[in-house]
């Protein structure tokens, strides 16, 4: 198991070095200068030319990638002229609200998902479980946007049960400070998530189900419930493990749809901001944190294979 983890690592790396490639490739390549954006259209030949020196923008983009991974394994992020602060501060405010909106969607999702899915496998074919998949599908099948707004139209506008924006606190603490603000954020990025999850949670029941040692359970007199909760709960939870490990960074990223419709101060709104004022630093800090986090996501749910089944081995 360590050789198996240490060997991710290592893939982890190099997953990690192809991102940051691939996107200051990308951000460099687009039409523009950071130093007319941040001097002013009236900005002197001189002073353009002193910005870029300073800043090693007049080096070659292999050398100012160089010099971006020698900061990043530093711990530093780049620096965003816009805001005139270190991107690591800027993500340090926006990422607990994050942690906020995504974490308590990601709960609410599998507190919904499991048992559904788990009900849905064992009463298959059934009237709940056609129910079920409808509400699934159409879940799934609907933009994050158009959840948003229509939750908005009903429960906002029409009803005026919640408000439209969400809590403008500058901390994680203030926005929980603000419960009904957060509703409508929250519930929309867990219906999105909920649906994915229950779809998964139903199959791998219904495969754990087929199994001759749930047959074997029941075959010896063991209450359906102890079926359900020691033999078919724990087996079927290996595809929704994987499933919530390679989630973790949509969770994050998506909420970038979330956070603009709704207002949400967080890293997704932080991004959407930065492409509008090209402020790259931003962009591209962001970006490698979410590759990151994706890769972090892809160990923990291997990870999460062998807590679960015992069988498998690495």
């Amino acid at each position: 198991m360590t050789g198996y983890i240490l060997r991710r690592l290592g893939e982890a790396v190099i997953v990690t070095l192809g991102v940051t490639l691939i996107t200051f490739g990308l951000l460099h390549a687009l039409p523009g200068s950071l130093a007319r954006d941040i001097l002013g259209p009236r900005a002197s030949p001189q002073a353009i030319a002193a910005f870029n020196h300073a800043n090693g923008l007049d080096k070659s983009v292999w050398y100012q990638y160089w010099l971006f991974l020698d900061k990043l394994l530093h711990g530093n992020l780049g620096y965003s002229f816009q805001f005139n602060r270190s991107v690591d501060s800027l993500l340090a405010t926006e990422l607990p609200r994050d942690l906020v909106l995504g974490g308590l969607a990601l709960i609410l999702s599998l507190a919904i998902a499991i048992p559904i899915g788990v009900a849905q496998a064992v009463r298959r074919n059934g009237f709940f479980d056609y129910a079920g998949t409808g509400v699934s599908f159409l879940l799934y099948s609907m933009p994050q946007y158009a959840i948003a707004l229509l939750l908005i139209q009903l429960l906002a506008i029409s009803f005026h049960v919640f408000p439209a924006e969400a809590p403008q606190s500058a901390s994680a603490l203030g926005m929980l400070a603000h419960p009904a603000g957060l509703v409508l954020p929250v519930a929309s990025l867990t219906l999105v998530t909920y649906a994915q999850f229950s779809r998964y949670m139903r199959s791998s029941a219904i495969d754990t189900l087929a199994q001759d040692y749930i047959r074997t359970a029941r075959a010896k007199g063991l209450p359906e419930r102890l079926v359900l909760t020691r033999h078919l709960l724990r087996n079927s939870m290996i595809a929704v493990v994987t499933l919530v490990g390679l989630s973790i960074p949509t969770i994050l990223t998506g909420t970038l749809i979330i956070e603009q419709v709704f207002n949400y101060p967080g890293a997704g709104l932080e991004y959407f901001n930065a492409a509008l004022r090209n402020d790259y630093e931003v962009m591209l800090g962001i970006t490698v944190l979410v590759g990151v986090v994706t890769v972090v996501g892809n160990l923990l749910a291997d990870i999460g294979y062998a807590v679960l089944d015992p069988r498998i081995r690495y």
